[in-house]
């Protein structure tokens, strides 16, 4: 008996189609297409101050900035904490953070419960990003919404809702 079988014959481009439309790659395309309509939202908001405007506007914000802007609570969190969140790690968040308080969006502070710790806060620029960033989400979901229809855009809501299992705690239908 052969140590190895024959080789197939390579597939048709019928067959192999399902490489370029599986749902984890539609859903990879539809998450950046939407990161990208936001930033460029937030690059034209007369709220953003300039300097972040042009940084926006010259794709020097990217999507893994906007993981400090979605997961930095209000009130601060330690750099582990806002690492976890975001599902990266410490080493990689602290260049964000470092390249956000460069821009003037956060500020580190004496955390007040730990005095060997600090606090990753928001600044008044940073919650104007925020606002901005927020006005931009809810424009991109009106997009979304008059592009493929209401009623589409509250199953697929509902679907990622439920495929997403706990880590979509809170989110809202669009």
């Amino acid at each position: 008996m052969p140590d190895f079988l024959p080789a197939a014959p390579p597939p048709t481009p019928a067959e192999d189609g399902w490489r370029q439309t599986h749902l984890g790659r539609l859903l990879g395309h539809a998450m950046r297409r939407f990161d990208a309509r936001v930033l460029q939202l937030m690059a034209h908001n007369v709220e953003v101050p300039l300097a972040l405007s042009n940084l926006a506007a010259r794709d020097q914000v990217s999507a893994a900035h906007v993981h400090i802007t979605r997961h930095l609570a209000l009130q601060g969190d330690r750099l582990t904490d806002l690492a976890q969140r975001a599902g990266m790690t410490k080493q990689a968040m602290a260049t964000l953070v470092d390249q956000c308080e460069a821009w003037g969006l956060v500020t580190r502070a004496a955390d007040p419960l730990d005095a060997r710790a600090r606090r990753v806060c928001f600044t008044s620029t940073g919650l104007a990003w925020l606002q901005a960033f927020r006005d931009a989400v809810a424009q991109a979901e009106a997009e979304f919404r008059s592009e493929v229809g209401k009623d589409v855009a509250t199953v697929v809501a509902i679907g990622l809702e439920a495929y997403a299992g706990g880590d979509a705690a809170g989110m809202q239908a669009p």
